[in-house]
């Protein structure tokens, strides 16, 4: 089986992010959730993206990389949102990525002053009205196209945080059928 990291959305660690570990985990494998926000949680997306804001895009950034010290190089990296920062930034630039899933979020990859790895699968998937997406969504569509090994999920529907079942964006179809596209990457990595 896989070792997996899942990095939360501006929301924080919550349930829904736990249970979306545990779900991978009752499949068999390894999964870290590090937590960016040191216990705190968000009832809302924007309450935790002013939290993000008070406390620093660069100290999240850090915290994501000081997460990923001790875990192993051969990792599958996820993130949800604002998670998708540290999980691509990870992907990107340590050596040994199996693969890397996005959910509702996606940067350029010069922003990590490297390319997308040759040879490491990549998933990201969105809902294509969610009005948080603007610059992701365009960022997204060039790396699905410009990469042999990436795939762009566009869902129909405006929910955010839509694989998270802890909050109002939750859409458990849309959700069910992200997490059996992850599933079958995660076989594929084997």
């Amino acid at each position: 089986m896989t070792d997996i990291v899942v990095f939360h959305h501006a929301q924080g660690l919550t349930e829904g992010v736990r249970s979306l570990a545990d779900d991978l985990r009752s499949d068999g494998h390894t999964v870290h959730t590090p937590d960016l926000y040191e216990g705190r949680t968000f009832a809302t997306t924007d309450d935790g993206v002013a939290h993000a804001r008070s406390i620093g895009f660069s100290t999240i950034a850090e915290r994501g990389r000081v997460a990923l010290d001790g875990l192993p190089e051969r990792l599958v990296y996820a993130g949800i949102s604002l998670g998708v920062m540290s999980a691509q930034e990870g992907a990107q630039t340590r050596p040994g990525a199996l693969g890397a899933v996005f959910f509702s979020g996606c940067f350029p990859p010069a922003e990590f002053e490297s390319g997308w790895p040759e040879g490491v699968p990549l998933q990201i998937h969105m809902m294509e009205r969610d009005e948080w997406l603007e610059e992701d969504l365009g960022a997204a569509r060039t790396l699905a196209e410009e990469t042999k090994d990436a795939e762009l999920f566009l869902y129909d529907g405006d929910g955010h945080l839509f694989v998270d079942p802890s909050t109002a964006d939750y859409d458990e179809t849309t959700a069910a059928l992200a997490k059996d596209r992850v599933r079958a990457l995660l076989d594929a990595i084997g």
